[in-house]
């Protein structure tokens, strides 16, 4: 049985509907176009969510499992909504040894959600990701993109207050 995936209920439109059947009524009849139309119904919404997904299956006329198999295999899928500020701490070898994933934890525990999830205001989202790239600052997370490293669990609740006080 397929879950909802996010806390977070879904406050779809009914002008993203409307663009989401319009693109679906294109491809209807050409399953080699279903990665197509999810990736559409992903820059409409922001995120795949169980509702969309079940439009993109009863519209393509595929079993909702074949989509959510899909969504979940490729990285570029979101599940769950995106925050104002996505946070990104990178889980990769040089930071995870350098304890990144205390970082992570401590992340969490501060924002009240685990990875790949946002919360309930829609501010903040975290993710845990395998490698940013900055591995000579490890640990390293990204705010959006804005890089901070050499980081330590104390460093957390400094990074998110500069963020609440923008939100």
């Amino acid at each position: 049985m397929l879950k909802k995936i996010s806390k977070i209920p879904f406050r779809g439109t009914p002008e993203q509907e409307a663009q989401l059947k319009a693109i679906i009524d294109e491809c209807k009849g050409n399953n080699s176009l279903l990665m197509h139309v999810m990736q559409e119904a992903q820059s409409i919404y922001g995120y795949l969510p169980f509702e969309v997904q079940t439009m993109i299956a009863d519209g393509m006329g595929v079993p909702l499992e074949k989509v959510y198999g899909i969504s979940t295999f490729y990285a570029q899928f979101a599940l769950s909504p995106k925050g104002e500020y996505n946070i990104s701490v990178c889980l990769g070898t040089a930071c995870y040894v350098k304890g990144s994933n205390n970082v992570l934890q401590r992340m969490s525990d501060a924002l009240g959600i685990g990875p790949g999830e946002c919360t309930d205001d829609g501010v903040f989202s975290l993710e845990a990701c395998r490698c940013i790239g900055a591995c000579g600052l490890a640990p390293v997370l990204m705010v959006n993109d804005d890089v901070y490293g050499k980081l330590t669990p104390d460093d957390v609740d400094g990074i998110l207050a500069k963020y609440k006080t923008n939100a």
